[in-house]
């Protein structure tokens, strides 16, 4: 199916024209600053890839787009969609509104609370159980209807229903029917692939019995998801050609290996799932490089510099799956090359190290937090199941321990080169991001010039008035408006002081640059009242102070490092750097803009 879209697609949560990117497990369309806030949700509760720069398995990329067609939006909009709802002013954003608050809001509420969503009866008598959505879906999936299969995993049918009387699960009946987009949309929601009916057949024997070998094979490649895509990371290519990979065999290395080797089979599906997301934001991170506008500086837009909490996990190992963003390019690799290898060790029936760990430690376990409400945990059961399957039958083909070899070696060096690329692509865009704080510098001075110049008329700096007009009373609680402007001026001059050490690769400047913005920011905050009156002014100046703060942070990883310290992953901090400069360029502009609007009431 072409990748092309139709020019009548909008985004499904802002109508902006031409979407470039998708909710898998939503089935819509979504545009670059929606998906911004997708990401940031976490993929257990969107799964978003881009349409175009994206590798794509043909059908599901055919079963998403067949959903965006057919209505699922509607789905997630149910009550929205009652006249009542418009009466009572509730309404979806448009292209124009703000990322935030307006577009998260309501993103947040329509994916993550399922605020619009139809609701289920009351479970009485008449009510209408999980096991009763289940045997529908079961029955369902043999039809070519998505939408209605959608519609009844999004009321809490689940993917992996065992039937009791026919014994075998939605995914069985629908490889015997040849539906391969059902299959997708199961697999999305966690269906297991390999998972065995009452004669001990699987779906992909269904599927091959039936005649539909290409939907068997797809499911062959569901089964081995985890593993294929570690590998495609690493090399560009599936398992298969007998590939062994070992980057490091340091002594440091090897205990670590010996950790992973220690691990239960739990904990170990856990870490690997979890580095399977890292994979997935990694990925994401550099075709949203790609595709985004870097000509301006100040943006709503944002990257996700790691991966998102998911409540359902504890907080040790939430801890853990963000730590995996602070891994170079040669540390991930690493990591990724010892679970292949361990997971191929594990699969061949070789029991890990017995030194003492049991499946009832929780290093690195999944127990809901205390925070989970009702209608979050709905969503999390609905959701996150989709990892599940990716855990099983961990066979990476042919990857599995052995010696070193150049040819190897350097052949994984040569796929991790090409991370060097989006550096160069980072320091090419400077050259953009420093035209629009002139820009915003040039702005700021248009400003300070027509405030001296009511001055010199011998009216006060950012008072307004017009003809007859009544004159405002300007703001007690808000600095002058010059004040604010000269220290923006600061601000942004150490900004572009940051950006061309940054173009120019001195780390080593990062540091006195950060501690620079740092101070011109407290004297820029200062000015302002510590409980200001108005809720833009205190949002404002709180993402100057936090962004500030975190840019100090990230520079002092460029600082140098004692001996046998990690290597520092200069790709991913400047990265970081640079949104830090955008969300306090962004604040500086927020603060003036008000200001002068206030003033000239």
């Amino acid at each position: 199916m072409s990748r092309k879209l139709q020019r009548t697609e909008v985004c499904a949560d802002c109508s902006a024209p031409d979407p470039g990117w998708t909710s898998i497990n939503r089935g819509v369309l979504i545009c670059d600053e929606c998906c911004s806030v997708h990401r940031s949700l976490g993929r257990h509760i969107s799964i978003v890839k881009h349409l175009r720069h994206s590798g794509w398995p043909p059908s599901l990329l055919q079963m998403v787009q067949t959903l965006a067609s057919n209505g699922a939006n509607s789905i997630w909009e149910h009550s929205l969609l009652d006249p009542a709802q418009v009466q009572s002013g509730r309404r979806k954003p448009n292209p124009q509104d703000k990322v935030h608050p307006t577009k998260s809001e309501f993103i947040r509420a329509k994916y993550q609370m399922l605020a619009f969503v139809h609701k289920l009866p009351c479970r009485d008598d008449d009510g209408v159980t999980t096991k009763d959505l289940s045997k529908q879906l079961h029955s369902s999936v043999r039809t070519g209807s998505l939408e209605t299969c959608l519609r009844l995993l999004s009321l809490g049918a689940q993917a992996n229903f065992f039937h009791p009387e026919k014994g075998t699960t939605p995914l069985h009946v629908a490889a015997k029917a040849g539906q391969i987009l059902q299959a997708e949309l199961l697999v999305v929601y966690g269906a297991d692939p390999g998972a065995p009916d009452i004669n001990g057949r699987t779906p992909m024997d269904y599927a091959r019995q039936a005649g539909h070998i290409e939907l068997a094979e797809r499911l062959v490649e569901c089964q081995y998801e985890l593993t294929d895509r570690l590998a495609f990371y690493l090399c560009g290519r599936r398992p298969g050609n007998a590939a062994v990979f070992v980057l490091d065999l340091s002594e440091l290395a090897k205990a670590a290996k010996k950790k992973l080797q220690a691990l239960n089979n739990r904990l170990f599906e856990e870490l690997a799932m979890d580095v399977y997301d890292e994979v997935d934001r990694r990925e994401n991170d550099a075709v949203w490089l790609t595709t985004q506008n870097h000509s301006t500086l100040v943006t709503e837009r944002s990257a996700v510099p790691f991966l998102p909490v998911n409540p359902e996990y504890s907080a040790t190992r939430n801890q853990g799956r963000q730590k995996l963003a602070r891994f170079n390019a040669r540390e991930f690799a690493t990591l990724i090359i010892d679970i292949l290898s361990d997971a191929k060790r594990r699969q061949q029936g070789k029991d890990p190290l017995d030194l003492g760990i049991d499946d009832d430690q929780h290093d690195y376990d999944s127990v809901a937090s205390d925070e989970d409400t009702d209608s979050e945990l709905t969503t999390q059961n609905n959701n996150n199941t989709q990892r599940s399957n990716r855990a099983k039958s961990m066979d990476s083909s042919d990857l599995s321990d052995g010696p070193i070899t150049l040819q190897e070696y350097l052949e994984v060096k040569k796929a991790l080169a090409s991370s060097e690329a989006k550096v160069q692509q980072l320091m090419k865009v400077n050259n953009n991001l420093s035209e629009e704080l002139r820009r915003l510098q040039k702005e700021v001075g248009n400003h300070a010039d027509a405030d001296r110049e009511q001055c010199a008329a011998g009216q006060p700096a950012g008072w307004g008035g017009s003809g007859g007009g009544e004159v405002g009373e300007p703001d007690p609680t808000l600095p002058c408006t010059e004040d604010v402007i000269l220290k923006t001026e600061q601000v942004t001059k150490n900004i572009q002081e940051l950006l061309r050490a940054a173009q120019e690769f001195k780390h080593d400047s990062f540091v006195p640059c950060s501690e620079k913005i740092h101070a011109a920011v407290t004297e820029m905050a200062s000015l302002f009242p510590k409980r200001p009156a108005l809720d833009a002014v205190h949002c404002s100046l709180r993402l100057l102070a936090s962004s500030a703060s975190r840019l100090q942070v990230e520079c002092r990883k460029a600082a140098p490092s004692e001996p046998g310290a990690p290597a520092v992953d200069y790709q991913l901090l400047t990265q970081q750097v640079i949104q830090c400069a955008y969300d306090i360029a962004k604040a500086a502009k927020q603060l003036v803009t008000i200001t002068t609007r206030e003033k000239k009431q």
